[in-house]
């Protein structure tokens, strides 16, 4: 009932609002609350603080007290899951209230993202992310009013789990090499191919799938899919055994003659590489995000451990090595936290942020390794046991250098807007 009257209150209080509006209404709510909000940000006011109170009741219920046996079990029930956060508006943020977000800024998304961060495993976040933000933008910006009423609002309310089909083997950090076909066939499209590393492809309704559709040049070629995943020709080939994310399911996903409607091309053919590049600068925004909470909660318990761990008579906090290398870690989280705000404040206000989420990425990817490999070392032998969380995210923050972009292709964007790669600016 409470999370029901939050997404009623959140709704009527901005449903009059427009973007500049709202952006104005933040400003003027953020001087007046300055004062009350816990630790009162660039991005955030007290409505984003309020949201996250209400989906850190959920967390602390509905999913922390049950991660250690969905680690073990290699998955998590996704719909069950979902349904609880659809039903609290997690899922549609800044979704059209039309078809059941709440019709928020993207900083919403950001709050929520960071929040996530405070469940006990990377994996279930992460899926949760591809739900509401990396499998669904594409569709709200240029879906049809019947593509919306058949995918987004259920996955919004958490009644059809989605995934989000790109990667393919040999073609993961490069988008523009992937081989799957949609070829035309009277009113529908034959796929034919495969997808990997596909999170939620064990349990997904539905998938968001980039597909050739012509033979043109790689960025004018693709398009972007709602592929039923129930469809006959679709192979859930296996599902995959991961370093980390173990609670995750992630799945190898195969295509033979699978027949799709026309009709469930999103937006203009041609534009799935553009559309999926868009996609791409919010899931990098939310990935990190969603790593905050977890590099400063690992830094709080180190703290709390090594002060409590006695080495040579006195407390392995007590040397200086470890709690100057733990004020660094904390100085670096807060720089990219900075970062993060700045690109997303950008963002809100319909600017190209290309250049900063990809410095966001590659930065926040990296730190977080060397947050979880320095704390790791200061909780010594416990710190390789599986009964603590820095061994759990010392797994699972690894792939942040990899997914949404390895960190090498960060630097060669980057490297594009800089201008220092001969024949591109």
């Amino acid at each position: 009932m409470a999370s029901t009257c939050w997404r009623l209150f959140i709704r009527s209080r901005f449903a009059f609002y427009r973007p500049s509006g709202l952006r104005h209404y933040s400003q003027k709510v953020a001087r007046e609350t300055a004062s009350s909000s816990p630790s009162q940000d660039i991005i955030y006011t007290r409505e984003h603080y309020s949201l996250r109170e209400s989906l850190r009741k959920i967390i602390e219920k509905n999913i922390n007290p049950f991660v250690d046996k969905w680690e073990e079990a290699g998955a998590f029930p996704a719909h069950t899951v979902f349904k609880i956060l659809g039903k609290a508006g997690f899922l549609g943020i800044n979704k059209p209230i039309e078809y059941g977000g709440l019709g928020l800024d993207f900083s919403y998304n950001i709050a929520v993202a960071e929040e996530l961060g405070n469940i006990r495993c990377g994996g279930v976040p992460m899926a949760i992310g591809v739900q509401s933000d990396m499998a669904t933008p594409a569709l709200a910006r240029f879906g049809s009013d019947e593509l919306k009423r058949q995918f987004l609002a259920p996955t919004i309310a958490g009644d059809m789990v989605a995934c989000l089909g790109i990667s393919e083997i040999g073609a993961g950090s490069d988008v523009a090499n992937i081989k799957t076909k949609a070829v035309k066939d009277g009113d529908d499209y034959l796929i034919n191919g495969g997808k990997m590393w596909i999170t939620n492809g064990y349990q997904a309704d539905w998938m968001c799938l980039l597909a050739n559709t012509d033979d043109g040049p790689f960025h004018r070629n693709k398009s972007l899919i709602c592929l039923p995943m129930k469809l006959p020709g679709i192979h859930v080939a296996k599902k995959i055994d991961k370093l980390g994310m173990r609670s995750s399911d992630t799945a190898q996903i195969f295509f033979e003659d699978v027949r799709v409607p026309r009709k469930y091309l999103i937006g203009d053919e041609g534009m799935g590489f553009t559309y999926q590049m868009l996609q791409f600068q919010e899931e990098r925004m939310w990935g990190v995000a969603g790593m905050l909470a977890p590099m400063q909660n690992i830094i709080q318990e180190t703290i709390e451990y090594t002060r409590q761990r006695k080495i040579f008579g006195q407390s392995v906090l007590h040397n200086q090595t470890v709690h100057f290398r733990l004020a660094e870690l904390e100085t670096e989280i807060e720089l990219v936290r900075s970062l993060l705000y700045r690109c997303v404040a950008q963002y809100i206000q319909g600017n190209d942020v290309t250049k900063l989420a990809s410095m966001a990425k590659l930065k926040a990817g990296r730190l977080v390794r060397e947050v979880t490999d320095s704390c790791l070392q200061f909780w010594g032998g416990m710190g390789f046991t599986n009964e603590v969380l820095i061994s759990r995210l010392y797994r699972d923050m690894r792939l942040m250098s990899i997914g949404a972009g390895a960190d090498e292709v960060m630097l060669s964007i980057i490297c594009k807007y800089m201008g220092t790669i001969p024949g591109k600016k």
